[in-house]
C-alpha cells in the first residue's frame, strides 16, 4: 500500500530542491510515478506565474498558454498512471473488492495531485513570510493563510490514508477515471479540425 507520509515528504523535498536544481526523476516504482506527476504541477505553477505577468509580451504569453495546456494534459495522464498502479497492485495481491462496495468520488491519484499542489502553495506562502521587503501586515496575512493550508494538507493526507486503507482492505472499490481531455486532440477540438479542413481545402 502507498505510504502517505512518504508521498508528502517526497513533495516537500522535491519542491525545495527543484527551485535550486533541475528537475530530476531518478526514483523507481510508484514513487517515480508520483514524482513525475508532481513535476508537471511544479512546472505548471511557474508557467501560470508568467501567464499573469503584465510585462510579458503577447508572443511569450501565447507560448506559455500552449505550455500550460500541454503540462495540464501530462499532469492528468500521470494521475491516471497512479490510479492504474493501484489497480495493478490490487490485482497482483489478489485483493477482490465486492461489487457492492462503496466507490469514492475522488481517486487516490487525484488526492495525491491535490497534495502536490498544496505542497507548492505552502512552499510559496512560506517564501512570502521570509521576504525582506514585506510589511508586518503582509506577513501576518500570509501566515494566516499558511496555517490554513497546513491544516488542509493534514486533513487531506488523513483522508487519503483512510481511502487507501479501505481500498486495500476491500471495503471500497477503486477505478481509474479517464479524463479524455479534448482541447489538445486535433480530431476532437472543433477549432483545430475545422482549421485543418480549411487549410486542406
Amino acid at each position: 500500500m502507498l505510504d502517505v507520509k512518504a508521498i508528502m515528504a517526497l513533495h516537500r523535498e522535491c519542491v525545495v530542491r527543484w527551485h535550486d536544481e533541475p528537475i530530476d526523476l531518478n526514483t523507481t516504482g510508484v514513487m517515480n510515478i508520483i514524482r513525475t506527476q508532481f513535476s508537471f504541477n511544479f512546472r505548471l505553477w511557474h508557467e501560470e506565474d508568467i501567464a499573469r505577468s503584465p510585462d510579458v509580451a503577447d508572443e511569450r504569453i501565447a507560448q506559455v498558454k500552449r505550455n500550460i495546456d500541454q503540462l495540464n494534459q501530462q499532469r492528468n495522464d500521470w494521475i491516471e498512471k497512479i490510479d492504474d498502479w493501484i489497480t495493478e497492485t490490487l490485482d497482483a495481491q489478489g485483493i477482490v473488492i465486492p461489487a457492492q462496495a462503496r466507490l469514492n468520488s475522488e481517486t487516490p491519484g487525484s488526492v495525491i495531485d491535490r497534495l502536490s499542489i498544496l505542497a507548492l502553495r505552502i512552499y510559496h506562502l512560506q517564501e512570502q513570510t521570509e521576504r525582506d521587503d514585506a510589511t508586518p501586515e503582509h506577513i501576518a496575512k500570509v501566515a494566516q493563510r499558511l496555517a490554513i493550508c497546513n491544516h488542509q494538507q493534514q486533513d487531506l493526507a488523513n483522508s487519503l490514508q483512510e481511502l487507501l486503507e479501505d481500498i486495500f482492505a476491500g471495503r471500497k472499490r477503486h477505478q481509474t477515471y479517464r479524463q479524455f481531455k479534448m482541447y489538445n486532440d486535433p480530431n476532437l477540438n472543433p477549432y483545430l479540425y475545422q482549421a485543418q479542413r480549411r487549410r486542406a481545402g
